[in-house]
Formats: C-alpha cells, structure tokens, sequence
C-alpha cells in the first residue's frame, strides 16, 4: 500500500462532524499508483477525510499489463501509524517486508500489515500477470496503539449469501459472518457482488458510519444512484443499509464502516502522525535508513528504497470539517 506520488498533499484529518441523513457522493480524483498504473482515490477527500478509523481508499483497474514495463513495481517504502488492506479482484502482487515476508497478494484474499511504529515493504506485479484490479486502503491507527509493532496477516475470507449476494467480510462482523483478523478499532471490511435485479437491506451497527465503493455498474444506495469509481457515505445512524441493483449485469462493491474517529491525524505521504513536527521526524529517518524500518530483503526490481519526497514549505492548516 503506497502512495507514490512526487509532490504528496499535508493533511491534517479532524474528527468530522457527521453528515446529514441520506447519501452523500465523494467522487475520485485520478493519482499515479506506480509504473505506468493510475488509480481512482476517493479518501481522502476534501468533502470528507475518513469513514471510521478507514483514512485512505484508492480503487484501480481493470489494467491490462501484460505489456512489458505496464504492471506494478513500487520500490521498498515506509509507513508509520497505519495498517493496509490489500484487496484484489484480478491478478497477483508480489509483497516483500522488513519482516521477512514473502507474499503474493492473490483475489479474494485478505492482506493486512501492519506498519504502527515502522515497517517497509515492497509491491511488485507477479510474473504472467496480465491484468490488476482491485483496492487499496488504509486504516489509521488510534493513539493507544499508533506505536504497535510491525506485523502481517494472511486470511482468505469465505463466500456467503445474504438475500442472493455473494459477501466476502474481510474484518469485523456482517450479517453474522465475522473474520478472525483483529483490529484496533470497531471497524467493518466486506466484498459484496449483487446480480442484476438484486435488493437487499444489510443490518449494520447504527454506531457506525458506513461508505460503499462501487467497483463495477451502478448501484443504488438508498434509492440514490452510486456510479462506478464513486463511494457512497452514509453516517452514523441507520441499523441497515439499502442495496439494490437496477443493472442487468453483476455489481461489486467494497463495503467500509467503522465507529467514527475522534482523533486528529496527520497524513503525508506514507506516513501517519499527529503533528508536521512528527511527520518531519519519520521522514528524517527513513531518509537515513534507521533501523526504525528495517530492510526489505529480496527485491530486484529497481533501487534498494524509494526516497521520500521534500517536504512541502508550510505547516500543516487544519481542513474544513463537512
């Protein structure tokens, strides 16, 4: 889970106020991935930062890659503060860490590491992969556990039906079905693809606030349309959410909840703090090479490390809440 880009954006994310009742519509905007992918992210966004502890979804593909230099390659990189959440739909990443993981990444499997106090890694497209297609997201760490240390977990959800759906739950509990990957906050993680014709009301925590990520087709939400690349946000409040499928064709979406989050945090390139002062440290040190992130060992496809960007010129100015 990186962000690659050369001039990455200061965000100060403050504990938002919830939105209204209803559906509100956070549209992407495009961002280089690495090699020659782009992505669609919709968190963080200047409409809403976070939905729950979740502080960063980029959706991307389908991408054809079979063609030489196409596919993914993102050099050894820092995160501090925060887990990934690796989600495919098509194709294979290779994942190495300084914790001398050694992973393919695969469709329908679930990939979370996590990076509290510090972890590297690298993500490279796997040999014979013609396409990638999936999401990639973040999850911010609460203050009490900001600091943990790094780790990796492998989990391949099952397929179970609600009201016709195939539901994969990648974390926390829906409809019964809960995943034994522990998190540090209340969160919900889940795959849903509903068939043409498709209405059903999944009962949620009314603790929570929710956002659905429409991977293919349209979907309604509510009675309101969410189209392809687009997330729709519901906040806290509803005991169910209404799905349903107006197209004649599958549609899959990436479900994401969890309790509101009360803390201010800073973001800023791949690392996750609570103050610039913070973020300038991290950066110092990874540009050093501390042992704060140890070494990824095993990756031959370009240089050792990816070097952070500079810093931008200002400080961090907090962003208007919703």
């Amino acid at each position: 889970m990186s962000n690659v880009e050369e001039v990455p954006t200061e965000i100060r994310c403050q504990a938002e106020k919830s939105a209204g009742p209803g559906v509100e519509i956070i549209t992407p905007h495009r961002v280089p991935l690495g090699g020659s992918l782009e992505v669609r992210r919709t968190l963080p966004r200047h409409t809403r930062s976070m939905i729950g502890a979740w502080c960063f979804a980029d959706h991307y593909g389908p991408h054809d890659v079979s063609a030489g230099g196409g596919g993914m390659n993102v050099p050894p990189h820092p995160h501090t503060g925060l887990q990934t959440v690796s989600w495919l739909f098509e194709g294979v990443v290779e994942h190495r860490d300084s914790l001398g993981t050694h992973a393919l990444v695969r469709p329908g499997e679930l990939n979370l590491m996590t990076g509290g106090h510090g972890i590297c890694h690298s993500e490279v497209s796997a040999p014979g992969t013609a396409v990638l297609h999936g999401v990639q997201l973040w999850v911010a760490l609460p203050d009490a556990h900001r600091d943990a240390p790094a780790n990796f977990e492998h989990h391949t959800p099952p397929v179970v039906e609600i009201d016709g759906a195939a539901v994969r739950v990648l974390l926390g509990e829906l409809a019964g079905e809960r995943s034994p990957v522990p998190t540090f906050s209340p969160l919900l993680g889940a795959e849903l693809v509903l068939p043409p014709g498709a209405r059903l009301r999944l009962p949620v925590d009314p603790g929570h606030e929710h956002g659905v990520l429409v991977d293919s087709g349209t979907l309604e939400l509510a009675g309101r349309p969410v189209a392809r690349g687009e997330l729709g946000f519901v906040a806290a409040g509803p005991a169910g959410l209404e799905l349903a499928n107006p197209t004649g064709a599958d549609v899959r979406v990436v479900l994401l909840g969890g309790a509101p989050f009360t803390e201010d945090i800073v973001m800023w390139w791949n690392f996750i703090g609570r103050s610039h002062d913070e973020i300038a440290a991290f950066r110092e040190e990874w540009q050093r090479q501390s042992e704060r992130f140890g070494r990824v060992e095993g990756y031959t496809g370009g240089p050792a490390w990816l070097p952070a960007p500079p810093l931008p010129g200002t400080r961090i100015r907090p962003r208007a809440r919703p």
